[in-house]
């Protein structure tokens, strides 16, 4: 139940719709249990055909009339504010869901997968929604029902109450043990809906490379394998209600004999008036639609706990990288940049960085090279603290990053990512993601310097061409464009090129270097590229290896000391000699 009290948080915020669904609830369930009492005072009457009792019959025929419209009205209001309830509760658990997920780490997205996340927040919400939407009023009635028809049927006669009740408990055992055997097995089937979500979510994403290896009957068995194990257990669920179900109607059936059988007696006797069995009846039919709805509430609470575990789970996850109270605000940067003996590690198994030391001055470029693994895009990650280190500290102008703000700290250190994420929108959107007050002026100088303004200009809606899904009806080259314009649009005190120029063709990459020659003075710049023109104008070349840097200095110091950078670059100069020689040979 400690999820349902986690939820309940989110109940108390709209609590008086709450209150308002309850109050027409008890409203619509009191002129319930008024019209087998007014029908059964009615048959009495009808009964004793006595002439002048005539009018009376109309009159209750009247007042029942009105009492069902009431109840009808009573109904709408119930149903209304429990759904306008459940809306606002959904919508908030949702938002605050959406906004813990953008709150947390990249560790906590390293060991999950998009669309299990995705399945929390529609699914699971969904199911919960629908268990405040109905399952939580049904269970106050039902409790209002059960204890309210107990008490009219011991007013009317207690022996046949107590033989009619009796059968009660084993029926409210029976849906218990079927919420306990339901409750994992709606666990599971959430995990698996999450599972196949993911595995659509992934063909999807990847339908370019499925196509290309020819793997669509792979993908479609991987697919229906999921969806198999998903159907497997939704109807070993339903099993499980169809054979409890019956049961639970035949215990019923049992006491409707026992009043026939015991009443009539009574009836003879003139103990019992033939309206008072109609009543008993009546209201052994009314007792029997909230124990039947036992098993459909059971199995709505099991699968509210199941979803519920899921959506706490993530309110209870602690983001790895976490604010301080009290961070400062990072002003007035200049861009000095130093590690202090940094270690980290993704896991425990072995760290990325080891031990790693240096210092950079405001303005300076440095480029990170290294084979893959070697920690380049790590350094990058850690200075905008996607990741917090394990040991040592950075610091921005002498102010460990730990300290500040993290609004501040990604204002003044901007990253131009390896994967480049374009959102479905346009193209200006695009560029002023990060400053979305940017004007016109501004988007078209940060294009120009990406070399991206003639080609957007070429397009016939210009900045407002929409591009399709993460940007796929863009080349690479214009989407690594895009996002250096993105990036300059902020005009970083500290800004990080991850392999900014990969895949651009030779001219490309020629003039983008002319535009950002001109716009990384006065800036510190981390250029991660093995690209030799880059290289060389560096201030500072870092040369990392399993985690450490084991090479530093100017392109000139170390291709003197003709160690593990003189190797590199030259392998890199003959492969590039070798390219342009076979280009012009072709």
């Amino acid at each position: 139940m400690r999820t349902i009290f986690k939820l309940l948080a989110f109940v108390r915020r709209h609590r008086g719709l709450l209150l308002l669904a309850f109050i027409f609830m008890l409203a619509m369930t009191a002129f319930q249990l008024v019209v087998p009492r007014l029908l059964g005072d009615a048959i009495d009457v009808a009964t004793a055909v006595k002439a002048g009792e005539r009018n009376y019959l109309y009159v209750m025929a009247g007042v029942i009339v009105g009492v069902a419209a009431l109840r009808g009205i009573a109904g709408f209001g119930n149903r209304y504010f429990g759904e306008v309830f459940s809306q606002k509760l959904s919508y908030d658990i949702r938002n605050t869901l959406y906004n813990k997920l953008q709150r947390l780490s990249f560790s906590f997205y390293d060991q999950r997968q998009t669309g299990e996340l995705m399945s929390r927040a529609t699914v699971d919400v969904e199911a919960v929604r629908m268990f405040f939407s109905n399952g939580l009023t049904s269970i106050v009635q039902m409790v209002i029902m059960i204890v309210g028809v107990s008490v009219l049927l011991l007013m009317l006669n207690w022996q046949l109450a107590l033989m009619t009740l009796a059968f009660v408990p084993p029926i409210a055992w029976l849906a218990n043990i079927l919420a306990k055997h339901l409750q994992p097995i709606w666990l599971r089937v959430q995990e698996l809906i999450a599972a196949l979500g993911a595995t659509l979510q992934e063909s999807l994403m990847g339908v370019k490379i499925v196509k290309a290896f020819n793997r669509q009957k792979e993908e479609d068995r991987k697919f229906t394998r999921e969806a198999i194990n998903l159907y497997d257990q939704q109807i070993f669920a339903a099993r499980m209600m169809a054979v409890r179900m019956p049961l639970m109607a035949f215990l019923l059936s049992i006491p409707t004999s026992l009043i026939l059988w015991y009443g009539g007696r009574q009836v003879i006797g003139e103990v019992l008036t033939i309206g008072g069995v109609m009543e008993f009846i009546l209201y052994l039919g009314m007792l029997t639609m909230p124990i039947r709805r036992l098993g459909f509430v059971a199995m709505m609470l099991s699968r509210t706990i199941s979803a519920g575990r899921r959506i706490v789970e993530i309110f209870d996850t602690e983001s790895a990288v976490i604010e301080k109270p009290g961070a400062i605000e990072l002003d007035g940067v200049k861009g000095a940049v130093a590690f202090e003996n940094v270690t980290f590690s993704y896991d425990s198994s072995a760290n990325t960085l080891d031990d790693v030391s240096f210092s950079v001055e405001p303005g300076q470029t440095v480029a990170l090279l290294g084979g893959s693994g070697s920690g380049k895009s790590t350094i990058a990650s850690l200075l905008s603290r996607f990741y917090d280190v394990k040991g040592g500290r950075i610091t921005v102008d002498g102010v460990d990053i730990r300290d500040v703000t993290l609004a501040s700290l990604r204002k003044n250190v901007v990253a131009a990512q390896q994967d480049i994420f374009l959102f479905t929108d346009t193209i200006r959107n695009n560029i002023a993601y990060g400053a979305v007050d940017a004007d016109t002026e501004q988007i078209e100088a940060v294009a120009k310097a990406a070399h991206l303004h003639d080609f957007v200009a070429s397009l016939p809606d210009g900045y407002e061409t929409w591009v399709g899904e993460r940007g796929f009806t863009l080349s690479g080259g214009e989407r690594q464009r895009l996002a250096i314009a993105r990036t300059l649009l902020l005009n970083p005190r500290v800004l990080i090129l991850d392999d900014s120029t990969s895949s651009v063709d030779a001219e490309t990459e020629h003039l983008i270097r002319q535009a950002l020659d001109k716009l990384i003075k006065g800036r510190t710049t981390f250029i991660i590229t093995h690209r030799l023109p880059i290289i060389k104008n560096a201030d500072l070349i870092l040369m990392l290896q399993d985690g450490k840097v084991v090479e530093r200095g100017k392109h000139n110091e170390l291709m003197a000391k003709k160690g593990i950078y003189y190797k590199t670059y030259r392998a890199q100069l003959l492969a590039e000699q070798g390219s342009e020689e076979k280009e012009k040979e072709e």
